[in-house]
């Protein structure tokens, strides 16, 4: 990849001032066009170069907004306005892309406006003239078997755009799925070092709900913490992708299917002691979005640490997880990294699951889908896409541990943020390690 990630001096000095603490609106406005402009400076022309794309045509319209097109606005524009275009030309020759807005305005620093309205009243034949005049080998739509996110475009703006190109440009036009799936998947160097704030935020958050701070064993309900969370959130001036769930196992009650562990079956369920408490948990901030799966241990009285048989069944989800991202290879499959990691797994006796995701601009992002919880087989489509140089991931996944002092099965459920780049694998701010204890 041409991509290096290089840090400027301004957006270094801009990052280092702003760990460890939640940035004011206008200061994070700033922060977000800088990142973007460096994203089209860098990360853009690289894609483009890769996937042999040199016309992408992005349209879109107010409150329709087409995913990928969202991500690239300007931070003081929420939504498009009216009928949006945006047209980004490669020169390969150059390594630069020219980036112009079929619109009446300059689309904040990074995009300027190709139509003048008085000279071409009509914006679809100005759209025409753009692409005459640089006559792309390709001209590449936001539409999408596989991947919701990169088929953006409505059948509405679809129709009207080959009703009005001429019928030697039509064989031209191609799907930009791998060109809109590299956009939203490749994290830049700005946003790594954010990333990592973030997530070290998701981890503080979850360390203090599962602490005698918010929990009363025997007084406190799931719902309770779950509500905490989110008020937490609130608090911070920041959000959440989906809302947090908590949920209990314990020696008396049978384990439940891995769908009825994620739907909050235990809403209102009193914590107690000795209970083995799992939350998931995502915010967002910044344009990024982490998502991270945790364990915490309830002590009964006269306990100061967690039973040896947790512990050990947790080390088996540790087990998992180094298994599992020791098959990440560039250029492998989501399906083969799945199956490769399965079948270790398996013959060191564990019992997994693997449902990881691709993460960043979206929380359940584009990219390579490795397993769904019910795919385990693979996964057609989104499986076969190839894992790519600096791309992040939840890594999510769950390994079955039987435990004779329950007389059950249980389920050690972990979600940890992680990094694919240039030096390998590593996980974004740390993984849990050993469990949580709520004294």
């Amino acid at each position: 990849m041409r991509y290096i990630l290089l840090l400027s001096l301004a957006l270094i000095t801009t990052i280092h001032s702003v760990q460890s603490q939640i940035l004011p609106e206008r200061d994070r406005a700033s922060l977000i066009d800088k990142i973007l402009a460096e994203r089209f400076d860098h990360v853009l022309p690289d894609i483009m170069d890769r996937t042999g794309i040199d016309m992408w045509v992005l349209i879109t319209r107010e409150y329709n907004e087409d995913p990928v097109v969202k991500t690239m606005l300007p931070s003081t524009w929420l939504n498009a306005r009216r009928r949006t275009i945006l047209v980004f030309n490669y020169d390969s020759d150059k390594f630069k892309v020219e980036k112009l807005a079929v619109a009446r305005y300059n689309i904040g620093d990074n995009i300027t406006s190709a139509w003048n309205k008085e000279e071409e009243p009509d914006q679809w034949q100005a759209l025409l003239k753009i692409i005459e005049v640089r006559n792309p080998k390709k001209i590449a739509l936001n539409y999408s078997d596989d991947y919701g996110i990169a088929d953006g475009i409505s059948k509405t703006d679809y129709d009207l755009f080959l009703n009005v190109l001429p019928a030697s440009y039509k064989s031209r036009v191609v799907s930009a799925e791998p060109l809109a799936v590299a956009w939203i998947e490749t994290r830049s160097a700005v946003e790594m070092q954010l990333f990592e704030e973030l997530v070290g935020v998701t981890h503080d958050i979850i360390n203090e709900a599962f602490s005698s701070k918010v929990i009363t064993p025997g007084k406190t309900t799931t719902e309770d913490v779950v509500w905490f969370m989110r008020q937490k959130v609130t608090d911070l001036g920041l959000e959440t992708w989906f809302h947090p769930t908590i949920d209990i196992q314990r020696s008396d009650e049978p384990l439940e299917s891995h769908i009825t562990a994620f739907t909050n079956h235990n809403e209102g369920q009193i914590i107690l002691p000795g209970d083995l408490l799992h939350c998931d948990f995502g915010i967002t901030y910044l344009r990024l979005n982490t998502d991270v799966q945790e364990h915490a241990y309830v002590l009964k009285k006269g306990e100061t640490q967690a039973p040896q048989f947790l512990v050990d069944a947790f080390a088996k989800g540790n087990q998992v997880q180094d298994i599992f991202t020791s098959h990440f290879e560039t250029g492998k499959t989501g399906n083969t990294i799945l199956k490769e990691a399965l079948t270790e797994a398996r013959s060191e006796g564990l019992r997994p699951s693997i449902y990881t995701h691709p993460l960043g601009l979206y929380g359940h992002s584009a990219g390579p889908t490795i397993g769904m919880w019910d795919s385990q087989e693979g996964v057609p489509g989104t499986g076969d896409y190839k894992l790519f140089e600096n791309t992040a991931y939840a890594i999510e996944l769950n390994t079955t541990v039987n435990i004779p002092e329950w007389n059950k099965d249980i389920r050690i459920m972990l979600e940890e943020d992680g990094f694919w780049g240039p030096k390998g694998f590593e996980y974004i701010n740390k993984r849990q390690e050993e469990l949580i204890l709520v004294d």
